[in-house]
């Protein structure tokens, strides 16, 4: 099968979503299929207001449908609601190709917390955008549910994976000065990801924080005693996971997590709040404390054993996900005429 996927997601960004995709290709060309992919780096860009690494793309639309004419795909999945998913949305929608989205990202929260638009009205367009789809891709039941609720139709299962090729037990990458118990956070270093309900807590040894974002600055002013490591490979990013004893995360508005799911891999268990997201992605699987008060999660999750972690793990693989991509995909194949 030959899938384009339209995406405003894309290197050099480094989120889950970028890596969701870079996986999920990477996993559909093993088992033959043909991938064509259309990012901002095919266009002139702006810079996201308030988050500028985001580059949004300039008046696609014209592009893209020569682009879909020309490759003349079986499918095409629709991963953002940015500029080129409205632009390619808008010609599936002209040229009457079906199409398939997906729900990574809860942008109306983060708009919310960024400008206090309320979500509803986002969740109002994001609702005509998606319900134009053959079928919209979600990553965990709850998601599904919440979407359910807003008047999303035709929501569906696409799970996540781990490469434990990567990310898996080894030897603690030696840090000079560490002070045990360390509690790691990993993620985007933005306001939504309610990072300070964690760097605010008073927990013994030491907090590390790798990843960057617009809160930066503003966090390593404020919490001189955390480290702060930037972004990192995930090579890299692995033997941080070993080294550390908890992984903190304290994100309200995820509809999945990765990290989580990629610390575990590693043995490290998960301390975070009982909201979607961590009740899927950690679930009652003992891997993880999930709790209201984080502190107390942050505790309790040191006293469990790093095995827990790799069990709950073990259930997550690209292979299986990709196949649930593929599903939804298959049933909406393009007949050109």
């Amino acid at each position: 099968m030959h899938i384009l996927i339209v995406t405003d997601a894309w290197e050099p960004q480094v989120n889950g979503v970028v890596r969701t995709i870079q996986a999920t290709n990477r996993t559909l060309e093993q088992l033959g299929h043909q991938i064509s992919l259309i990012t901002p780096l095919d266009f002139k860009t702006i810079p996201c207001p308030t988050y500028p690494e985001i580059r949004l793309a300039l008046m696609p639309g014209r592009e893209i449908a020569r682009r879909i004419q020309s490759l003349r795909p079986d499918a095409i999945h629709i991963a953002t609601e940015g500029p080129l998913g409205w632009a390619a949305r808008g010609v599936c929608r002209r040229l009457k190709l079906p199409f398939v989205t997906a729900y990574h990202t809860r942008f109306p929260e983060y708009v919310h917390a960024r400008t206090r638009i309320p979500p509803s009205w986002l969740y109002a367009l994001f609702r005509r955008f998606h319900n134009a789809a053959h079928s919209v891709l979600a990553p965990t039941p709850a998601i599904i549910r919440d979407l359910e609720q807003w008047g999303f139709r035709r929501v569906r299962y696409w799970t996540r994976g781990v490469n434990h090729q990567i990310f898996r037990p080894t030897e603690p990458t030696t840090v000079p000065d560490k002070k045990p118990p360390v509690f790691l956070y990993v993620g985007r270093v933005a306001v939504e990801k309610n990072i300070s309900a964690f760097l605010d807590l008073k927990l013994p040894g030491e907090k590390w924080v790798a990843g960057e974002g617009p809160s930066m600055n503003k966090l390593r002013a404020r919490h001189p005693d955390v480290r702060f490591f930037g972004v990192m490979s995930q090579t890299d990013l692995a033997k941080l996971y070993n080294a550390a004893d908890v992984f903190v995360f304290p994100s309200k508005t995820d509809t999945f997590g990765l990290v989580m799911a990629e610390a575990m891999a590693c043995g490290l268990p998960v301390a975070a709040y009982p909201v979607e997201g961590p009740i899927d992605v950690v679930a009652s699987s003992g891997a993880g404390i999930l709790h209201h008060d984080l502190h107390h999660a942050c505790i309790k999750a040191l006293e469990i054993p790093r095995q827990k972690a790799l069990e709950r793990a073990a259930t997550f693989s690209w292979e299986q996900a990709t196949q649930q991509f593929l599903e939804a995909h298959r049933e909406a194949v393009i007949i050109w005429g």
